[in-house]
């Protein structure tokens, strides 16, 4: 319901996942309820879903509903989230505004007047509204971390290979200049702590498995609390 109303305010989200009262059901029967048992997740457009598209904000791509979910879908639901809603992005996600041909502007939900950023900024403005308190961006030169900064969020670029990308869900994936540095996927939220959770949760072997080419580095919760002593101001000359 909050991200309908959101959406309805600055048109972030471009759908709605189906089947997730049944997946909270199936869910409930677990024994094993994993890191993210029953939180709602937002994902950015271009991640797969199964029985959904990856439009990328390009037309040529509403046709190609997608046969499986990309792994980082597939450990969400491991660990017991939701997806529940795809997120708008700019048309071919190479752009820091958040505007395409298919689904329109998306607003800014602290100023309307003002871009949410991009190219995660979908995620970006639900999350800020309140319609999402957990989303997965992506980030090659910034599509994190320019949403999370413009929408007073935190969001985390993870180290490249860290989480999986398999299959590919960037329609802009197989660009040369764009593998020139690596795109990731990563968390954004409100809070410092959901993203250690998020993290956490997606450094599983079941993504490890999944995906055999991501190095099988659980998260490390100790170089997280290992806070950096702040030195002391160098005092002025006189």
């Amino acid at each position: 319901g909050e991200a309908l109303e959101v959406n309805r305010e600055v048109n972030c989200v471009t759908d709605f996942i189906h089947g997730c009262e049944d997946q909270l059901q199936k869910l409930k029967q677990q024994k094993e309820k994993g890191l993210l048992y029953g939180i709602p997740i937002s994902i950015k457009d271009h991640i797969n879903c199964k029985g959904h598209i990856s439009s990328g904000g390009m037309v040529k791509f509403l046709g190609q509903v997608k046969e499986e979910d990309s792994v980082i879908v597939q450990v969400l639901k491991h660990q017991g989230g939701i997806p529940f809603v795809k997120t708008n992005i700019p048309q071919t996600m190479i752009n820091y505004d958040c505007s395409n041909l298919i689904f329109g502007q998306t607003l800014n939900p602290l100023n309307p007047q003002k871009s949410p950023g991009g190219s995660s900024g979908g995620e970006g403005a639900l999350i800020a509204g309140g319609g999402s308190i957990l989303g997965m961006g992506s980030d090659i030169a910034g599509s994190i971390r320019l949403p999370s900064s413009f929408c007073g969020l935190c969001g985390l670029k993870p180290t490249g290979n860290r989480i999986s990308t398999s299959p590919p869900g960037s329609s802009a994936g197989d660009r040369p200049f764009v593998l020139a540095v690596a795109g990731v996927l990563g968390p954004m939220a409100r809070d410092v702590d959901s993203l250690a959770l998020c993290m956490k949760a997606l450094l599983c072997q079941e993504m490890f498995q999944l995906d055999p080419s991501v190095p099988p580095i659980p998260f490390n919760e100790q170089v997280r609390l290992r806070a950096t002593p702040m030195s002391p101001p160098a005092q002025q000359q006189r």
